[in-house]
């Protein structure tokens, strides 16, 4: 390794007087020429033209470490040094590099020196180590397709140049901890050279970094710190707080990480490891995409228009969608009438609750939308508390893996047909239709029904609706528990009393927790040819259990103890089902009942029992209650060893033990949890209260679970996202406030198991929040081009308006960089 000596003499003031004798001119080292900005502010005698090849450096890649500083140099640089000159010497042949490390700011006006680096490290202690005409050739630099990599205080570096602060990305804000402390590191991107290799989650000691403002989103973060872990300090930026990122900057590619804040720093193996990675980047030996979280390439755009007058020709009550492998787009209505149109709400009268499920076409090649076909369902009743309105209609839509050959559609609905107004009860269905693949239209006439099930609908609400296949042809049919939880303070939901005419519509012990029932399941079932189905091996149940006497499980059900899982989608390469729920109403937790509301999400990956109503979250247990007096309560369930001793069950006392949940959130945060007794009861006190996932917070609350997005490398789509988004799961909420709208990662050795997501990061500026944005998700799939759709409900209830629509996200960020034409050498193409 080369290093200059140590010198640094009023350069400022000395290149201003070279420069005001004449223009310093570089002499060129071959390739294209970039020349400096000059001095906005120097006078037009003082222009300095400085010449490099462009893109810098060459197949014998050679680094620059400046490492300067308007104070006393840090003690972390001669380990820093140390440490990249190891790296460039060790590893793979065609990944090592020289090292030249200086603390004279001169190099960068000397064009034929500055020339020969592939990249520039900035181990730099802070304050103006650069006077206009060197930084003005760090910025021709850069121009000409140069690598900058900046580390720790390297961000107080050059503080009154904007140019710099957008060179590193982000300024330390005051009251950044000063000590040393250990913390955890959220990989975010797992294909990055800088950190594809590390830890999900990466625990070590350093100095941490808070920022004046947060870069995320103007740069791409490929690892934050975890807040919860360490004392942030006063300054602390919260759950989103970026700790390394990278982007193509001025024409070249700028990597900083604000970790090496130690000596020790440098002798880690995985630290070695991330430095090694964005050299590998920033001197061009790999290419990498820097470009896929910044905002700013994403457009979202409505592909519907609003509704004629009186016509839902465009779109109806938005509830669900799927994309056809040929970029076709059907989405359904539930059944909310135009707003011009009176509801039906008396019992007594026929026509009760009656209104139109409606399927719509879009076809992106045309850009035309087919009102495809209409079912006449109940569930158009308006708006009103629990005991008027009712959440039924056509819940859910899937195509079958054959759609381009047969054109076979499944819906979920609830036929106004097979309505017993007497009773209060409706059947609810899965139906199999042929569309006509050259018009669009549905032919009605072709219907087979699957599958039937009887529920209440006395009382509104949580019908559930999502559908999905597996990769061997399963079916998974999410529905809800149709009951309120009004009549126990929104809590358990396990109020036995309330029924009508012998049927309970507040006890979701008959429903959910009941093993005979298919309300507030996922089912999962192997549809044939003739329109019958089969059932898997490994679902819950066989359906011919002897236990307690035999006939009382359902070989339907593949989970059970669910309440309202509206969306649920299937990762085909992993067949991992992921489902998310909406919770009861309580606001707040109660040391009597039990936990507040959790809205939650859950990654599955086997046949299980997912508590509600007798636990949620991560077995956090409710109070049971039974007569003859409902509001005293009685022990706690057990979430090991549940029994269902409802008089409304007609099913196994004994239940499967109950699975801890990914992602729950409530009003007071994501994630709740509190200290727990000798028997494992939590104390559910506010003020004992720590949030797992601070990414989270509630509300009016209700998920909306998202995709899995897998990357197409053959797809020559302009639109589609890019491959960093690979594996990620999309959560969202229908609300758009705090609410969740995020891309997580969950770790293969406990997803499933009820492991938390390892990172999120959030998708309210790629996916815009807003009133004119997608303020009320519905639901959300890719395409088979890698766009991403998304359905907005509106502003209204139990109809659609004038916002509701379906919209397109497309990715423009282009390419991984550098091109391959300007790689240093002939490295594998990331």
């Amino acid at each position: 390794m080369q290093r200059t000596p140590h010198h640094r003499s009023g350069s400022r003031r000395g290149l201003a007087a070279a420069v005001a004798a004449g223009a310093l001119t570089a002499s060129l080292l071959g390739g294209n020429a970039a020349s400096a900005r000059t001095d906005p502010g120097a006078p037009e005698s003082m222009a300095t033209t400085l010449s490099l090849p462009s893109p810098p450096g060459g197949a014998n890649v050679k680094v620059l470490v400046f490492h300067a500083s308007a104070t006393e140099e840090s003690p972390t640089v001669d380990a820093g040094i140390a440490a990249i000159e190891k790296i460039g010497l060790s590893g793979p042949e065609a990944g090592r590099f020289r090292t030249v490390a200086s603390d004279d700011p001169a190099v960068f006006t000397n064009g034929k020196q500055l020339g020969k680096y592939n990249a520039v490290v900035f181990l730099t202690g802070g304050g103006d180590v650069l006077d206009p005409e060197q930084e003005a050739g760090l910025e021709a630099y850069m121009e000409a397709g140069g690598g900058f990599l900046g580390i720790h205080d390297a961000a107080r570096t050059e503080p009154y140049s904007d140019w710099f602060t957008g060179l590193v990305g982000a300024r330390p804000a005051a009251g950044s901890p000063t000590s040393v402390q250990r913390a955890t590191v959220e990989i975010g991107d797992r294909q990055h050279p800088a950190t594809k290799n590390l830890p999900l989650e990466w625990k070590r000691p350093d100095k941490w970094l808070n920022w004046k403002d947060n870069p995320s989103g103007d740069v791409h973060t490929v690892a934050r710190v975890r807040e919860i872990t360490y004392k942030p300090g006063t300054s602390a930026n919260g759950w989103d707080h970026p700790v390394s990122w990278c982007r193509d900057y001025d024409g070249g590619r700028s990597f900083y990480t604000a970790m090496g804040g130690t000596v020790d720093s440098f002798a880690e193996a995985d630290f070695r490891d991330h430095l090694r990675g964005a050299l590998n980047w920033t001197t061009r030996i790999s290419q990498a995409d820097c470009k896929a979280t910044i905002t700013s390439n994403y457009t979202a755009e409505k592909v519907t228009q609003p509704n004629q007058p009186g016509k839902n020709d465009q779109i109806g009550e938005p509830h669900g969608l799927v994309t056809a492998p040929d970029g076709r787009v059907l989405y359904i209505g539930r059944g909310g009438a135009d707003s011009s149109v009176p509801v039906v709400t008396d019992w007594t009268d026929p026509d009760v609750g009656k209104g139109l499920g409606q399927i719509h076409v879009y076809d992106p090649k045309t850009k035309k939308v087919t009102l495809a076909g209409e079912l006449t369902i109940f569930g158009n009743k308006g708006g009103g508390d629990e005991l008027v309105k009712v959440e039924e209609g056509l819940l859910g839509i899937e195509l079958d893996p054959d759609f381009e050959k047969n054109g076979w559609v499944y819906l979920h609905y609830t036929p106004h047909d097979k309505l017993d107004r007497d009773k209060q009860m409706a059947i609810r269905q899965v139906s199999r239709f042929t569309l006509d693949l050259a018009t669009n239209k549905l032919d009605l006439s072709s219907e087979k029904v699957l599958l039937q099930w009887p529920v209440q609908v006395h009382s509104c609400c949580h019908a559930g609706g999502g559908m999905a296949w597996d990769s061997k042809g399963n079916l998974y049919i999410a529905t809800g528990d149709n009951n309120s939880s009004g009549f126990s303070d929104g809590y358990s939901g396990n109020n036995p009393q309330p029924n009508y005419k012998g049927v309970s519509f507040a006890d979701a012990r008959r429903t959910a927790g009941n093993t005979n029932n298919l309300n507030g399941k996922i089912l999962r079932i192997h549809p044939e040819d003739d329109g019958t189905y089969t059932l898997p091996a490994g679902n819950l149940f066989t359906g011919k259990e002897p236990d307690e006497g035999g006939g009382k499980t359902r070989g339907e059900i593949y989970v059970m103890g669910v309440r309202n899982p509206a969306r649920i989608s299937i990762d085909k390469s992993t067949d991992t089902l992921y489902a998310g729920w909406v919770g009861p109403d309580a606001g707040a937790p109660s040391t009597t009942w039990g936990p507040a509301k959790y809205d939650t999400f859950a990654a599955i990956t086997q046949a299980g029992n997912h508590g509600w109503p007798y636990c949620m979250g991560n077995k956090q247990p409710y109070r049971d209650r039974n007569l003859p007096d409902p509001s005293k309560p009685l022990d706690w369930y057990d979430c090991d060893h549940p029994k269902n001793e409802s008089p409304n069950n007609d099913g196994l006392v004994k239940l499967p033990p109950i699975t801890s949940n990914t992602i729950w959130y409530s009003p007071q945060g994501g994630g709740v949890d509190y200290p727990r007794d000798e028997n494992g009861i939590p104390s559910y006190k506010v003020e004992d209260q720590k949030e797992l996932l601070p990414w989270l917070k509630g509300g009016g609350q209700a998920t909306m679970n998202g995709p899995v997005y897998r990357y197409d490398a053959a797809s020559t789509s302009a639109g589609k996202w890019p491959s960093y988004w690979d594996g990620k799961w999309f959560v969202g909420d229908f609300y758009d406030d705090t609410q969740p709208r995020h891309a997580v990662l969950t770790d293969p050795k406990t997803v499933g198991k009820g492991g938390l997501p390892t990172h999120a990061e959030s998708l309210k500026e790629i996916i815009p929040v807003g009133a004119d944005g997608i303020r009320n998700l519905m639901d959300w799939k890719f395409a088979p081009d890698g766009s991403l759709y998304v359905l907005d409900y509106g502003r209204g209830f139990f109809t659609s308006d004038s916002k509701s629509a379906l919209w397109r996200v497309t990715y423009k960020g282009g390419a991984a960089t550098p091109a391959v034409k300007d790689l240093a050498r002939k490295a594998a193409v990331q």
